[in-house]
């Protein structure tokens, strides 16, 4: 199911439709599908598109996350947050707070 909805979303880009929501998009389905390395692509592409898309931070630190990439995850997370709380996006600010202190926390039981 998510390998036809990336195929029909990869269709769009280029085209007028474009932007940080299908990047977003896609990078959320290609999460989905398990395939954190092109959904960290995409989602940076979605940051670089729209810098002030908390969702896309919040996604892009998870996708990092789940591609064994703590450090990188962090920073994404603490960009996320700056952005969130810039906007008056409580709710994703505290999200990724609680990631973010969960990654510390691995980065330092890890002695990363």
């Amino acid at each position: 199911m998510s390998t036809a909805i990336i195929t029909n979303l990869e269709k769009l880009l280029g085209g007028p439709r474009d932007g940080a929501l299908l990047r977003y998009s896609l990078g959320n389905e290609h999460l989905k599908a398990g395939d954190f390395q092109q959904a960290a692509g995409r989602l940076r592409e979605a940051v670089e598109l729209d810098a002030t898309y908390s969702a896309a931070w919040k996604l892009l630190g998870k996708a990092l996350s789940e591609d064994a990439h703590p450090q990188e995850a962090l920073a994404a997370y603490e960009q996320g947050i700056v952005v969130a709380e810039g906007k008056g996006d409580v709710q994703a600010a505290r999200e990724m707070r609680v990631f973010a202190r969960r990654l510390q926390q691995q980065l330092r039981a890890t002695g990363a």
